[in-house]
C-alpha cells in the first residue's frame, strides 16, 4: 500500500513537471494556447504578463472550493497535489530560460507530447490537474452533460476565445497540440487497446452507475437480464 502511494505521488510529480515544460518551453515561447483552464491561464499571460503558475493556482483554488464534493477523498487529495505541483513547476520553469526551436509545428507537437504525458501520468495515478475536470463535474451535476462532453466544450470555448489573442494560425496549431495531447493521454491511461469493456452484475445498478460516471468519468450502459439456466 505504501509503495503504491509513493509510486502514485511520484507519477503526479513527474507529470506536473512535464506538463509545465510543455507549457513554458514549447507553447508560450511560440505563442500557442491550450484547452481548458490552462489555456485561460496562458491567455492572461499574453494579455497582462501575469505569471501562469500563480494564475493557475488561483483559478484552480476557487474551482476546487466549489467542486470538491464531486471527488472522493483520494482523488481530492491527489488533485490538490496536482494543482500545487503544477502551479509550482509552472512558476519555477517560467524563470529558467531555455532555448527551444522556433518552428511552430514542432513546438505544437512537443507541447502536445509533454502536456499529454504529464496529464496522462496524473490521471494514471488517480489524480487530476483540476481545471476542466472540476468544471466538467459541475456541468455534469447541473447541466446533465457527460464529463467528456463538458471537457470538450470547455476546451472549444477557450481555444475559440484565444483566436482573438493569438490569431487564427496559432489557434490551429494549438488544436494540433491539444489533439496530440489527448491521444497521448489515452495511450498512457488506457494502453494500446482503448476499447475496454467491463461487465458488472449487481443488484445496485444505480449506485454503481453514479460512482463510475462521477468518480471515474466513464460511460455506463445498464442492461437487464436473467440467467439462461435458472431463468
Amino acid at each position: 500500500m505504501v509503495n503504491q502511494r509513493i509510486k502514485e505521488i511520484t507519477l503526479i510529480t513527474i507529470g506536473s513537471l512535464l506538463f509545465a515544460i510543455g507549457i513554458n518551453y514549447f507553447a508560450i515561447p511560440n505563442r500557442l494556447s491550450e484547452g481548458g483552464i490552462i489555456g485561460l491561464t496562458v491567455v492572461t499571460y499574453y494579455l497582462f504578463d501575469w505569471s501562469p503558475g500563480i494564475v493557475n493556482f488561483a483559478i484552480n483554488a476557487i474551482l476546487l472550493a466549489i467542486g470538491y464534493k464531486f471527488f472522493d477523498k483520494k482523488t481530492m487529495i491527489y488533485t490538490i497535489l496536482g494543482i500545487v505541483e503544477t502551479s509550482l513547476f509552472l512558476y519555477v520553469t517560467e524563470h529558467i530560460e531555455y532555448h527551444v526551436n522556433s518552428d511552430t509545428l514542432l513546438a505544437a507537437l512537443f507541447a502536445g507530447l509533454f502536456v499529454g504525458i504529464g496529464l496522462g501520468c496524473m490521471f494514471k495515478a488517480g489524480g487530476t490537474s483540476g481545471g476542466s475536470a472540476i468544471l466538467a463535474q459541475l456541468a455534469n451535476q447541473y447541466l446533465g452533460w457527460s464529463v467528456g462532453k463538458g471537457v470538450l466544450i470547455i476546451d472549444i470555448v477557450v481555444i475559440a476565445g484565444s483566436v482573438f489573442i493569438i490569431g487564427q494560425e496559432k489557434a490551429m496549431y494549438t488544436l494540433v497540440a491539444v489533439f496530440i495531447g489527448a491521444k497521448v493521454i489515452d495511450f498512457i491511461v488506457e494502453g494500446m487497446d482503448t476499447k475496454t469493456a467491463v461487465t458488472i452484475i449487481s443488484n445496485q445498478p444505480d449506485l454503481i452507475r453514479e460512482t463510475i460516471t462521477k468518480n471515474m468519468t466513464r460511460g455506463v450502459t445498464v442492461l437487464e437480464g436473467r440467467g439462461g439456466y435458472t431463468g
